[in-house]
C-alpha cells in the first residue's frame, strides 16, 4: 500500500499540480481547499503525510496542524506558504509541523523537507541577509501574532497609526 498524502491549498492550480506530481511519485493523494474539507478527508482515511498552505482564504493552516497531529501523531507535515515569517515558522514547528517551506517550492524540495525533520546542521547559510523591508514585515507579523491578530493593539505596540498598519498588512510580503 502506498503512502497517503493530504494536500491542503486554496490555490486550485497549485493543488492539482502538486497532486499530479506526488501521484507520479507513488503517493495516494487526497486534496482539500479548506480546513473543514481537510478534516473530513482525514477522518475518512489514515494520512501519513500532509502539505498544508499557511493561508487558506480567510483561515490559517496553522489550526489544522494540531488537529491532524492529534488524529495521527506520526504524521509528517510540511507547512507551505507565500507569506513566510519567522513567527509563523516557529509556531508551525511548535504545533508539530515537520518543516516549513516558502513558495515557490517544487515537489523535490517538499519531499526533502519531509526527510529532514531534525534539521540539517550543514545547510548552506544565505550570503544575502533579508532587506530592511522584509525584517519590518516579519516584525509586524510577530507583533500581530502576539496580540492575537488585533490590529489596534498591534498598532499601539508598534507606535504606529492603525491605518498605516492596515496598509502595510495589505501588501504582499517582501521576499528579500
Amino acid at each position: 500500500m502506498s503512502e497517503q498524502l493530504l494536500i491542503v491549498d486554496d490555490d486550485d492550480v497549485l493543488r492539482m499540480v502538486l497532486a499530479r506530481a506526488f501521484s507520479r511519485r507513488g503517493f495516494e493523494v487526497v486534496v482539500a481547499a479548506s480546513v473543514a474539507e481537510a478534516l473530513v478527508l482525514a477522518a475518512q482515511r489514515p494520512i501519513d503525510r500532509a502539505v498544508i498552505d499557511l493561508k487558506l482564504n480567510q483561515e490559517s493552516g496553522l489550526g489544522l496542524i494540531g488537529a491532524l497531529k492529534e488524529a495521527y501523531p506520526a504524521m509528517e507535515i510540511v507547512m507551505l506558504t507565500g507569506y513566510s515569517s519567522i513567527a509563523t515558522a516557529v509556531e508551525a514547528i511548535k504545533l508539530g509541523a515537520t518543516n516549513y517551506l516558502c513558495k515557490p517550492a517544487d515537489v523535490d524540495e517538499i519531499l526533502q523537507a519531509f526527510g529532514t525533520p531534525t534539521g540539517d546542521s550543514v545547510i548552506d547559510t544565505v550570503a544575502n541577509p533579508p532587506s530592511v523591508n522584509r525584517l519590518q514585515w516579519e516584525h509586524i507579523q510577530k507583533v500581530l501574532a502576539e496580540h492575537g491578530g488585533n490590529i489596534s493593539a498591534t498598532a499601539r505596540a508598534l507606535n504606529m497609526h492603525r491605518r498605516t498598519l492596515q496598509r502595510k498588512l495589505q501588501k504582499k510580503p517582501v521576499l528579500r
